[in-house]
């Protein structure tokens, strides 16, 4: 339950992958508080229903192309002159077989590169605002990932989907941290958190997560979108940002649960210097 007093009218939010499940929710009750929402979301139909719900222009981008990633950051720059809050929420699971146009694992690429630059190319925006903040949404899949900093796009190991993906939300978390770290002259925080087991349309380009996820086998263990929504606009809302800063949460408490590498400070530094690399901007950003 968020306090009735939260009004956040006068601040900017970008959320992207907002165009269904966790998103879409998080998108329309932040519009309720008041909020300036850009949101994004990869399929236009989708995308512009919610928008229109609320008031806002969609922002299509597919963060399976790079080059849309940074063509909507250039688009949010022209529109905003600040940024409060970036909710990385866009994201899924991915058969690794399928390499994105840019030539990645697809689930190193959308779940965590295009992230990674979408808020690298924001950040002359974050650190325009008083009290900015970025939040990631990782998954407790975290604890089955592992990074290989020379096989980030899995050509020299084998891939399983789950591997893979939970590689990608662990980067999320080593993601969050190094930005509390780089950025804090700025005092731009970064948190990661796992939203739950929400029955959305999660895993809609898996089989496998689909059986688990869209059938009637959810109901036995998932949670609803609203109630998988509820972390984000926690996150968005807190006003002690600080105290949750380079953590990492399981829905709304800190957690310690995750793979071992998720603390491993240096890692988290090479990983960004090697996503930059990828991404085709400076590492000092």
């Amino acid at each position: 339950m968020r306090p009735e007093s939260i009004d956040l009218a006068g601040k900017t939010i970008v959320i992207t992958g907002a165009s269904t499940g966790i998103g879409a929710v998080a998108a329309r009750e932040l519009h309720e508080l008041g909020a300036n929402v850009l949101m994004t979301g990869r399929s236009p139909e989708k995308t512009r229903a919610v928008a229109e719900s609320i008031g806002a222009e969609p922002l299509i981008a597919d963060f399976a192309k790079l080059d849309d990633v940074r063509r909507l950051a250039a688009d949010i720059n022209e529109r905003v002159e600040r940024i409060d809050t970036l909710i990385n929420n866009a994201g899924g699971t991915f058969k690794p077989g399928n390499r994105t146009p840019d030539g990645h694992e697809p689930n190193f690429q959308i779940n965590h590169l295009s992230p990674f630059l979408l808020t690298a190319l924001l950040h002359g925006k974050l650190a325009a605002s008083p009290a900015p903040r970025v939040i990631n949404t990782s998954s407790i899949a975290n604890r089955v990932g592992k990074i290989v900093l020379d096989d980030l796009d899995w050509e020299r190991r084998h891939a399983t989907e789950t591997r893979a993906y939970g590689s990608g939300k662990l980067m999320n978390i080593l993601h969050a941290r190094e930005l509390a770290r780089r950025w804090a002259p700025e005092g731009i925080t970064g948190t990661a958190f796992h939203p739950g087991p929400v029955a959305s349309e999660f895993g809609r380009d898996s089989f496998w997560v689909g059986v688990a996820y869209r059938t009637p086998l959810k109901r036995f263990w998932s949670i609803t979108v609203e109630q998988g929504a509820s972390p984000i606009v926690d996150l968005a809302t807190r006003a002690d940002r600080e105290s949750i800063n380079g953590v990492y949460l399981h829905r709304h408490k800190p957690s310690t649960r995750t793979a071992k590498q998720a603390t491993d400070a240096e890692l988290a530094s090479a990983l960004w210097q090697r996503s930059a690399e990828l991404a085709g901007i400076s590492p000092d950003i």
